[in-house]
Formats: C-alpha cells, sequence, structure tokens
C-alpha cells in the first residue's frame, strides 16, 4: 500500500471488524495472536495487540491511524506486540504524523496495567465492569470473565445499529464458560468467542472453552452470527467449527487473517 493509499485508509471507512490474528498461545507462520481492528467513521480501535500483529495491520492501516488500543488481559499472546506500537507512537508523534498520545485501555486488577503508559506517547486509563468508555462513534463495555488471571469480555455498541438491550459485537477474551458471558453477549449481533479446545478437552484447562462450549454459549445467548478465534495449535480446526457450529445451529465460522466483517447492517465483507 502507497503512502497516499495509506493516508486515506481509515477515511469514511465503514463501521467494520477485521481480525489481525487469530492464533492462541503463539503466532502461526506468518501470521499473529489475538488482535482485531474496530474502524468506523474515522476511528480506529485495536482490541488486543498479540505477538505479529503490527506487521500484519500495516499491511492495511499506518500506525500512527490507530486512535486507541484495548486489552482484555496482559497474557503476552494478547499484549506481545504493545511495547512496539507505543514506540511507533513515538516516533509519529515526534515525525508530526500522529497528534495524539496513543490511548491504551486495560484493568487495573493485575501489574500488567503499569506497562499501559509510555513517556508522553501512550496514556494508559483502566476500566471495570462498571465503565463505559466512547472512542468515535464506538461505546465499549466490560464484563469480568473466568481464567487464571482477570480477564474481561468487550462489548461494542454503535449508534443506530444496537439497542439498550444488545450489543453490536462481543468479543470474549480469554476465558471458561460463564453464565456471566451469556448474559453479556444476550443478543448481540457477533460473538467472536474464544475457542481453545476441541470438546474432548472439554473442562479439562481452566479458563479456556471447547468448541461445543462456544456454540452453546453463542445459542443461550440468542446471538446472530459466531466467529471461533484463539484457535489451537493442533487438530483440524474444520472440527472446531463442526463442533461448534453443531451446538450453536447459527451462522458460524473460524477467524483467520483479515477476514472483515461489517457491523451494523451485518454482511460478510471478505
Amino acid at each position: 500500500m502507497t503512502d497516499k493509499t495509506h493516508a486515506n485508509a481509515n477515511a469514511g471507512h465503514p463501521a467494520s471488524l477485521t481480525v489481525i490474528g487469530h492464533w492462541g498461545a503463539y503466532p502461526g507462520p506468518g501470521e499473529a495472536t489475538s488482535c482485531y481492528l474496530l474502524r468506523a467513521e474515522g476511528s480506529a480501535v485495536l482490541m488486543d495487540c498479540g505477538s505479529g500483529a503490527l506487521a500484519l495491520l500495516q499491511r492495511i492501516l499506518p500506525l500512527h491511524e490507530i486512535d486507541a488500543v484495548i486489552l482484555s488481559h496482559y497474557h503476552s499472546d494478547h499484549v506481545a506486540d504493545l511495547g512496539c506500537l507505543q514506540y511507533a507512537a513515538r516516533i509519529d508523534m515526534d515525525l508530526g504524523r500522529r497528534k495524539k498520545p496513543l490511548a491504551v485501555y486495560g484493568h487495573k486488577e493485575s501489574a500488567g496495567f503499569h506497562k499501559l503508559s509510555y513517556l508522553e506517547y501512550a496514556k494508559g486509563e483502566g476500566y471495570d465492569a462498571s465503565c463505559k468508555i466512547e472512542i468515535g462513534p464506538f461505546s465499549f463495555e466490560f464484563a469480568p470473565m473466568v481464567h487464571p488471571d482477570p480477564s474481561y469480555a468487550i462489548g461494542v455498541r454503535l449508534p443506530g445499529h444496537s439497542t439498550v438491550d444488545s450489543k453490536a459485537l462481543v468479543y470474549s477474551g480469554d476465558t471458561g464458560a460463564s453464565e456471566t458471558l451469556v448474559e453479556f453477549s444476550r443478543g448481540a449481533q457477533i460473538l467472536l468467542c474464544e475457542t481453545s479446545l476441541y470438546d474432548a478437552y472439554r473442562g479439562k484447562i481452566f479458563g479456556h472453552m471447547s468448541a461445543g462450549e462456544v456454540g452453546e454459549t453463542a445459542k443461550r445467548a440468542g446471538i446472530s452470527t459466531l466467529v471461533a478465534t484463539h484457535l489451537p495449535h493442533f487438530g483440524v480446526h474444520a472440527d472446531l467449527l463442526s463442533q461448534a457450529t453443531q451446538a450453536f445451529g447459527g451462522d458460524a465460522r473460524l477467524a483467520s487473517t483479515y477476514m472483515t466483517l461489517g457491523l451494523g447492517s451485518f454482511q460478510w465483507m471478505s
């Protein structure tokens, strides 16, 4: 992408979610761990910033156009590239390409929060389950999940595209199955859900979900579309999709690099 194209990459972009990284634990060859790009009305927000994310992200968007990062938790496969992004913010501000510090949001329940700020170039902000954060047209909400370290699901609303009782998107972060996730996802347009395990491993690894549990969660929550992400490095991923779909009974897909989903008037964009 040329610099000229980059300069306009985010202008007037329809509301969308693009998968940048979809692996759990560590990235596959040429790919990345958890990272998801939200864009609408000139705003760009990352949910998580895992290993390998920045190399892939720069193919579609220059780093100085990222307004904010929202972190579900502080495990490396969700934050590994944050330090590099903070330093990129420094370079871009020194060169005049970035006008404001990078905003980085995370919970305050572990020491990782203290790494969110970087001099005057990145500003860390705390959230909890009572918070609502507004960034451009996006409104974000949070719910605590079941994980060895504190981890939060992230709910996303768009004006005119979600009601008081439903969200355009819920991203689970890392979690085991929980009633909280079901209720937090109730009626959501899209559930982007960690799917770390095949059903044979159901209940055997605390803080992560099997494909069948993901499908059951989606069905109980009455969501429209399920996207399975945070995928494992073993087995046949088609089996994950089959198990999740069987339990859900609705529209389900596996996340993949650069998969783009329209938000609001939903459509698969790629």
